[in-house]
């Protein structure tokens, strides 16, 4: 972080500060407080920052940011901590005339996020939003890791509700934005997939009239969307999109594709299945052309491009091929995931399921429509843990498919599937972040290398 004076973000956040110095850091945590930051004290429903105050300055912090009055000498007030550490974001982050591409929507914004960033690499030095820190606290937490040295950034920006997109954006002031998709992630919050497409381009709050915007124009919502300002569409089905693929190509070892991008013409190749992540890879692509990166230099880091963490990492053993896609599930990854599980060469497709949390009044459809895409991607076997996916079970055996069990505990299910599995087997395992799925995969493992 390139230092700040306390004067200077005093004034930036409309605050009173009596003192001076230099901040070289922002931290919200004591645990990981570093020397000479600006400690900002985070008010949460189980927690309040401001009691920490006093022990953040004793352990080497310059100042600590407060909407309430700590009694230390060293304090900067204002109002609204949550509200003033994004505006000192948006203010720092505009200490920078770099490219910063804001990323969101409802499915593959992470890998989107993940994809780019790695184009982006292939010629800039990119920061890039860690993990999932995409929120009100972990977007200005990024956008202070900005230094001298940048030369480019990769923002995600998630939401659960209408007006969050729109702080971050305000804040990362992106010069170009991506949007994958309008899905029903937000559905129990936001009641309709309009308010949903209302919340992602929220994306555009903080974006100049110029700044384009990159969108999938394989999805009706944001195709038919009004938008006054530059647009580039990509995808695989509609013909009028500015970057399209076609010659498409899958197996085990991953995905391949020809990319048209209106002037030219460049094969990719992926190391991931499933035609969401050709989306994933077409928007990382545009947005590289658009600040000149090299087709065949995108190309380059699009095949060197490796999963985060549990997200669709591919991973054979006793010649059996699983799927790892354990970090988050809605009825629109679903899908996806069962039809990249199709797309692999296997004996026999199984489908390893758990509960898609926070769905709200359509929890029960989104369940049971699970079930049927698995019958109608050719699943052979769906194993299912978790009280709403008792709905998926019912509705895949009522569509055919051959096997299906559901299981009340972890072990059991393990259990069953180390009986089940053969050499030549694909096994997808797929549910919600708060079913820890992967505690499944660590047994099945430890069994496999005995």
């Amino acid at each position: 972080m390139k230092s700040l004076a306390i004067s200077e973000i005093a004034a930036a956040v409309s605050g009173k500060a009596g003192f001076g110095g230099q901040v070289t850091d922002i931290c919200t945590d004591t645990r990981t407080l570093t020397k000479d930051c600006l400690f900002v004290c985070v008010e949460g429903e189980n927690f309040d920052g401001h009691s920490f105050a006093e022990t953040a300055l004793e352990k080497g912090a310059r100042a600590v940011l407060c909407h309430k009055d700590t009694g230390c000498e060293n304090q900067i007030l204002v109002e609204d901590t949550r509200t003033a550490l994004l505006t000192l974001a948006g203010y720092y982050r505009r200490l920078f005339p770099i490219p910063v591409a804001g990323v969101t929507g409802s499915v593959g914004k992470t890998t989107i996020k993940e994809m780019t960033h790695a184009v982006f690499s292939a010629k800039f030095k990119t920061l890039k939003t860690r993990g999932n820190l995409n929120n009100e606290i972990g977007l200005p937490l990024t956008l202070f890791q900005m230094d001298t040295d940048t030369e480019a950034a990769v923002i995600e920006m998630g939401m659960s509700a209408l007006g969050e997109i729109s702080r971050l954006s305000k804040a990362a002031a992106p010069t170009m934005g991506i949007i994958s998709n309008i899905g029903v992630s937000h559905l129990e919050k936001l009641g309709s997939r309009e308010n949903i497409l209302k919340a992602k381009l929220e994306l555009t709050d903080g974006m100049g009239d110029e700044a384009p915007l990159i969108l999938n124009g394989d999805d009706k919502r944001l195709y038919n969307a009004k938008i006054q300002r530059p647009i580039y569409y990509y995808g695989i089905n509609n013909k009028f999109c500015r970057f399209k693929a076609y010659d498409i190509e899958s197996d085990e070892t991953g995905s391949r594709f020809t990319l048209d991008f209106g002037c030219g013409e460049q094969r990719i190749s992926l190391p991931v299945i499933g035609k969401h992540n050709i989306y994933n890879a077409l928007a990382a692509f545009s947005a590289g052309f658009l600040i000149s990166v090299e087709p065949e230099a995108a190309a380059a880091a699009l095949r060197a491009y490796e999963p985060e963490g549990m997200r669709q990492r591919i991973r054979t053993m006793a010649e059996i091929t699983f799927v790892e896609d354990c970090y988050n599930a809605s009825p629109d990854s679903m899908k996806a995931a069962l039809s990249a599980l199709k797309e692999l060469r296997a004996k026999r497709r199984i489908a390893v399921l758990g509960d898609m949390l926070e769905l709200g009044e359509t929890s029960l459809e989104g369940h049971r429509q699970t079930g049927i895409w698995a019958a109608r991607f050719g699943v052979d076997a769906v194993l299912t843990i978790g009280e709403q996916s008792l709905k998926t079970a019912e509705a895949a055996r009522g569509s055919g498919v051959k096997t299906v069990e559901s299981f009340d505990g972890k072990d059991a299910l393990a259990k069953r599937l180390l009986e089940l599995m053969e050499p030549g087997d694909a096994v997808l395992f797929k549910a919600s972040r708060g079913i820890k799925l992967e505690e499944i995969l660590t047994v099945i493992y430890k069994e496999l290398k005995v």
